[in-house]
């Protein structure tokens, strides 16, 4: 007789072990998008004062930082400015020895050292150099950009990654305050949006299929089980089965309004026994509980109507993205089945392990079939097309189908600037000033520090003028003209208005553009926050800007 040896039980790998965390968050598949990806950062775009030093570049580093570690698959530095003993008190990852030597260099450096796993790289020359070179920026999946620069620059990176399909984030951090926006192209599906589990339930109560029904009627003998079974029947069959008790008194109708929703649940109620060894019946406290909720008729969200319409779902061609031909299908199956294909996932309830087994396959062979016929209207769109470079994977049109409700299609807006043709912007700034407590004054301080460091580094200003009161009032004045353009109720709180932004714009001039690196940090790991959002494409993004406030410890999001 041979010996018998159990089974080696194989663990997880070293990778799963060191990035286990994130894993939870995004799956493999999220894991996978990140380490394909390549980050660009442009830290700084030359000198500030004719010496190669620079304001900024420590929120940009702490971005990057919060992406390494997580395993992005690369990143490349852009920054000519040099280290300055202005750099050792606030940046981490620059030391003494570093002083005099290429920021963009000592910064690299360090950060490779926290993952052996990404490739790291670096450029001294500006930006608006390398940008002469016509494929420099199409190796990128993100480009970070920490402010303040060139308005020059920023403008051509934006209308290049415009052109390119490539998001953007500019960040700027001084002092106790800072603000970040996120520019998307004008079209930006995600799929995985991660909501709510309660609300990604789909139980399809009202209108089950013939499987489901089939193992709700077998409960016509619900009174005659024991306590033991009568305690342990699974809450989605029980609604199932006083439903159709209800129907029968009341014309073939589900219950539809609050109050009818409220007797049927008292209905259900009266179901349950009381006086039972094993106490109250929880299975019984679930379905009366899930009344309101998932006794609802099904309609399909606006989010998905709207993709619905969208040209791209309208008319597919041969180069059409992979999202485009599966909503496309899934646009066919909701125009013959009046209903999208079913999740397949159940919420855990009381029940016997064989019985919720049991309801659990009969929901997730619902959804393999629904997924296989998207599946195959999938393959007869292809076909139509033509030739592709690839046929879009199972897997793809199966993640796509679980999480076909919450689908969203953000639609991307350049980097705001307070300009006299920027209507929606200006708009939602004088919006924000609606609320006295807002923050948006600190966003219009920004823009004037903007300003005024694109005039000194173009030779229009001097480098005092970051201190200059004259060139601060007057770079103030000129931005809020422009907010007040054509509103004359605006222009009666200008006063107020003035104030706000003053006293916003003194943390700024207090500083001289300089950071705090706590509020960079913090802002760092605000932005890499939406970077991994962007680049996992998973969870919803940013639109489109945010604002921070340190002194109060309170932020703000516009879509400007």
């Amino acid at each position: 007789m041979t010996d018998a040896f159990p089974i080696t039980l194989v663990g997880p790998s070293s990778k799963e072990r060191k990035y286990d965390r994130q894993l939870r968050l995004w799956a493999a598949s999220g894991q996978q998008a990140l380490e394909q990806s390549r980050v660009l950062l442009v830290n700084s775009d030359g000198p500030i004062d004719g010496e190669n030093t620079s304001i900024g570049g420590v929120a940009g580093v702490e971005t990057l930082k919060n992406l390494v570690l997580p395993g992005v698959g690369g990143f490349t530095i852009v920054d000519p400015a040099i280290v300055t003993e202005s750099d050792l008190g606030v940046n981490f990852f620059v030391e003494e020895s570093s002083l005099g030597k290429s920021r963009a260099q000592e910064t690299c450096t360090y950060l490779k050292e926290l993952n052996p796993d990404v490739d790291g790289d670096y450029r001294t020359e500006p930006i608006s150099d390398l940008l002469q070179q016509s494929d420099f920026l199409s190796d990128y999946k993100l480009i970070v950009v920490s402010g303040p620069i060139k308005r020059s620059s920023l403008d051509t990176l934006s209308i290049s990654a415009e052109q390119l399909g490539i998001p953007l984030i500019y960040t700027r951090s001084v002092g106790f305050y800072s603000s970040f926006s996120l520019q998307l192209p004008s079209e930006f599906p995600i799929v995985e949006t991660h909501p709510d589990p309660e609300s990604t339930q789909d139980l399809r109560l009202l209108n089950p299929w013939p499987e489901l029904q089939a193992a709700a009627s077998a409960l016509t003998n619900l009174d005659e089980l024991d306590d033991h079974d009568h305690g342990h029947v699974p809450y989605i069959l029980i609604l199932l089965h006083y439903i159709e008790n209800w129907k029968a008194e009341h014309d073939g109708k589900a219950p539809e309004n609050y109050k009818e929703k409220t007797a049927f649940r008292e209905f259900v109620r009266a179901g349950a026994r009381i006086n039972t060894a094993e106490g109250a019946e929880e299975n019984f406290d679930e379905a009366v509980g899930a009344v309101l909720k998932g006794i609802n008729p099904w309609s399909l969200r606006s989010n998905i109507r709207e993709i619905f319409d969208m040209e791209q779902c309208k008319n597919l061609r041969p180069d059409s993205d992979n999202f485009w031909i599966i909503a496309a299908a899934l646009k066919e199956f909701y125009e013959k089945h009046a209903v999208l294909p079913l999740p397949g996932s159940l919420p855990d309830m009381k029940a016997k392990s064989a019985d919720y087994i049991s309801l659990q396959n009969i929901y997730k062979s619902k959804a393999s079939r629904d997924i296989k016929e998207v599946l195959e209207t999938v393959r007869i769109l292809e076909s139509q097309l033509g030739s592709r470079p690839t046929p879009v994977a199972e897997k793809e049109v199966e993640v796509f189908c679980k999480n076909a409700s919450h689908v969203k299609v953000i639609r991307g807006r350049r980097i705001p600037h307070i300009t006299i043709d920027a209507s929606q912007t200006l708009k939602a700034i004088r919006f924000g000033f609606g609320n006295p407590e807002s923050v948006i004054s600190v966003y219009i301080a920004f823009e004037a520090l903007d300003v005024i460091v694109d005039g000194i580094q173009n030779g229009k200003l001097p480098a005092t003028a970051l201190d200059d009161d004259a060139t601060w009032d007057a770079t103030l004045d000129r931005l809020i003209t422009t907010i007040a353009e054509d509103d004359k109720s605006f222009l009666e709180d200008r006063e107020s208005v003035r104030d706000n932004v003053t006293k916003a714009a003194k943390e700024l001039r207090r500083t001289e553009g300089g950071e705090l690196h706590n509020i960079s940090s913090l802002t760092g790991g605000l932005v890499s926050q939406e970077a991994l959002k962007v680049l996992t494409r998973q969870y919803v993004p940013l639109d489109n800007t945010c604002i921070f406030d340190g002194i109060g410890s309170r932020s703000e999001m516009y879509r400007l």
